[in-house]
């Protein structure tokens, strides 16, 4: 019963902040409206306002919510706000000519810093130090913060149409309504939630500080439940769907998928 209280506090608390957040940020543009600005795949304009208040509002969630572990508390408040300030970095002043993990990999190794290689190692630490939060030991906190790291990543991938990202984070709920930090998972889902309205409306978009905050928060409930086996099963699906992005088109297969195309497309704007 305290873990569901939790949870509801958590996600109640966290939807509510990012609405707040997202409305506060996107009226006032901090830097001017060209910088927070971005075209989508149909050429609406939309803002990144939501990634910004999805990271603040699940750090409230996490933040308040009853019940929860010292441990986990600190692993879900830094996750969200550590992966939500370079995610946004990235957003606002990261350069588009480096794509995609292969492409970030093959600049640093020509000497080239760019800032998807700063999030790749922010994400990396962040996901390092929650997995070292809810494990016992060097090995499982090992596998558990490249599977927090790799959901984070995997998430953002998804980002690429309206409420996709969003509903791929609702549909974790089952997943993430037990163990230790349920909470956690709680938060992501309630930001998610109250962002979904907008996305689908297509006045906002996640971009990386949302989509990667909410990949490593779901990331951080399911490797706090897991155990070693459980984790490397976690990683082997996170690492596998990535590299396979690198050579397949999750748009193409979504849209020859009749389930997953009309999931996709609902609520989105025809």
């Amino acid at each position: 019963m305290r873990r569901i209280v939790g949870s509801l506090v958590a996600a109640g608390a966290a939807g509510a902040a990012a609405w707040v957040a997202s409305r506060r940020i996107g009226a006032a543009k901090p830097g001017g409206a060209e910088l927070w600005e971005r075209k989508n795949f149909r050429g609406s304009t939309v803002t990144l306002a939501a990634g910004p208040a999805v990271a603040a509002g699940a750090a409230a969630g996490v933040l308040v919510a009853p019940g929860l572990p010292s441990r986990v508390r600190t692993a879900g408040v830094c996750a969200a706000v550590a992966v939500g300030a370079v995610g946004l970095y990235d957003d606002l002043f990261g350069s588009t000519a480096s794509k995609g993990l292969r492409g970030h990999l093959s600049a640093l190794q020509s000497g080239e810093v760019t800032s998807g290689v700063v999030k790749i190692g922010v994400i990396g630490a962040a996901g390092v130090i929650g997995g070292a939060l809810v494990s016992d030991n060097v090995v499982d906190a090992a596998i558990g913060g490249a599977a927090i790291a790799g959901h984070a990543n995997l998430l953002n991938l998804l980002d690429l149409r309206p409420g996709r990202a969003n509903k791929t984070v609702l549909l974790h709920t089952p997943l993430v309504v037990g163990g230790p930090a349920a909470p956690v998972g709680a938060a992501a889902v309630g930001a998610a939630l109250a962002m979904l309205p907008d996305d689908l409306g297509e006045r906002t978009m996640l971009g990386d500080a949302g989509a990667n905050t909410l990949g490593a928060l779901l990331g951080l409930a399911l490797v706090a439940r897991e155990g070693r086996a459980a984790r490397l099963a976690h990683l082997a699906v996170v690492t596998g769907l990535t590299l396979a992005s690198e050579k397949v088109s999750f748009t193409k297969v979504i849209e020859r998928t009749p389930v997953l195309r009309e999931l996709d497309g609902l609520g989105r704007q025809r």
